[in-house]
């Protein structure tokens, strides 16, 4: 049976879905000024699609992590204004392909499109694969009680693997949509990642027991041999 904090969760979820759902159709069909742009209802579907699998398996499998999800609020001063530059930034990345298929500014190959939906699928793959090694992957930047170090799954290979995740489903995302000029935006995901793990190292540092040994037997934050 579902429990009442359960069906209020619920709540939350389906609510967050519904805006989500209209704002992308402001955001890729009112720039457009058609409804007739396939590679956006391509996008929106592998996107639904992906976000409802990790939903589903986060309510049947770990409801505490997915209440975490839904935390909005950050506490830290500096992740507050990151967070205003990150939606600003989302917002402009996604606009732009709109208008670029209503004024033809791109000519991008439907193979490319495909191979970059492709890519979009992997990256949401990573981001299912953090969460579901990962109970304490919050939406924010926190240390909550008898949270612990994570190494093993992905977390053996970089030291955030959902931000690898994030930085691709966000630099494929223009050209899934058809638009090579929204990607010049869209790379701004770099030093905006980075700034943002570079906060966080420093919380957990503070914050989560073991965390600097992790950090020393786990080299790389992102890309193995770079970074």
């Amino acid at each position: 049976d579902i429990q009442p904090s359960s069906t209020g969760l619920i709540k939350v979820v389906l609510i967050r879905i519904f805006i989500f759902i209209v704002g992308s159709c402001l955001v890729f069909f009112l720039p457009a000024g058609t409804f007739a742009y396939w590679e956006a209802w391509v996008y929106l579907g592998i996107t639904l699609s992906a976000m409802s699998f990790i939903l589903v398996y986060l309510f049947k499998n770990d409801v505490e992590l997915l209440q975490r999800r839904m935390k909005m609020k950050e506490q830290e001063p500096q992740q507050k204004f990151l967070i205003k530059i990150s939606w600003f930034h989302f917002l402009f990345t996604f606009l732009i392909p709109g208008f670029d298929h209503r004024f033809g500014w791109s000519q991008v190959h439907t193979v490319v499109i495909l191979c970059a939906e492709i890519i979009l699928v992997i990256a949401y793959g990573i981001i299912f694969l953090t969460f579901r090694e990962n109970r304490y992957a919050s939406r924010i930047i926190e240390v909550v009680p008898g949270q612990q170090v994570i190494s093993s799954g992905p977390y053996a290979i970089v030291r955030h693997p959902m931000y690898v995740g994030v930085i691709i489903t966000t630099i494929v995302g223009p050209l899934a949509l058809g638009s090579y000029w929204a990607m010049i935006s869209a790379l701004l995901v770099i030093p905006i990642i980075r700034y943002r793990i570079l906060n966080e190292e420093r919380v957990l540092i503070k914050g989560l027991a073991g965390y600097s040994e992790y950090t020393k037997n786990v080299r790389y934050r992102l890309i193995p041999g770079i970074w």
